[in-house]
Parts: structure tokens; sequence; C-alpha cells
């Protein structure tokens, strides 16, 4: 039986574009370092516990949370860092942060480019794709 180094080990995680009513998500590994397009929750009271399932079936180790964070940029409409807290505290899944500046409106133009139908329905689910292929990009340095 030979042990597995925790370097060689497949890390799942899961991108979080946080919003006041809808929070999209999206999936990726540190094998093929792709992020892809997940699905689009309402931020309500069954979030957490639905985060929780996802986080379960999908066997993530870490949470990719969408932040503002430019000196002299706009202001979030919410606090990552006490969310990101909260999320640890509640998912016992650790949680890290990418700059999210325009993610919604370049997700928006992916969109648009790629044809799809209901932009307002995809955008969120694709700013966090562009949220975890970012950090997939910086972690990995592809």
């Amino acid at each position: 039986m030979s042990i597995i180094d925790d370097k060689n080990k497949v890390k799942n995680y899961l991108a979080i574009d946080y919003g006041k009513s809808k929070v999209g998500l999206a999936l990726g590994d540190n094998e093929v370092s792709i992020a892809f397009a997940y699905k689009t929750l309402d931020n309500d009271e069954k979030l957490v516990d639905n985060l929780r399932k996802i986080i379960q079936e999908r066997e993530v180790n870490q949470i990719i949370l969408g932040k503002l964070g430019m000196p002299g940029g706009q202001k979030e409409s919410f606090d990552a860092q006490e969310i990101g807290a909260e999320m640890e505290k509640e998912l016992g899944v650790e949680v890290r942060y990418q700059e999210e500046m325009f993610s919604t409106k370049m997700a928006q133009d992916s969109l648009k480019k790629r044809g799809a139908k209901k932009i307002k329905k995809l955008d969120n689910q694709e700013a966090a794709r562009i949220i975890l292929q970012s950090w997939l990009d910086k972690k990995y340095k592809i």
C-alpha cells in the first residue's frame, strides 16, 4: 500500500459569486484547473443547507468567494470576510478570496458572445466561473 502525498491529492473547489438575492456557483479542481459554471441559488434561508449538500455531493475541499477589494474601488454591498468566516463556521470548509471586479459584466459579455438566452438567469453562475478560473490560473500559474 502506498501513501499518497497531499500535494498529489485532487482538490475540489466551489466558487461563489455572492449577491443579495442570487448566489452563483462554479466548480473546478486542481487536476484539470478548468472552472465550470454550476448553478444559481436563491439567497434565502435555505442557502446554507443547499451549499452544505453541494459540498458533500461534490466533495468540496475549499470555497473561493468573490470579493471586491481594489483600493478606491466600489464599495461591496456585503462584507466578504464576514460572510467567508460564517461559511467556514457553518460549512466546515476553508474559504479563500478572489477579486471579482467586473466579473458580472464579463459574465454577461461572455454569455452574449456565446448566444445564450436568459442572460440574467445565468450571469451569476458565469461570474462564479470567471472568479474560480482567475483563482485557478493564479494558484496553478496557467
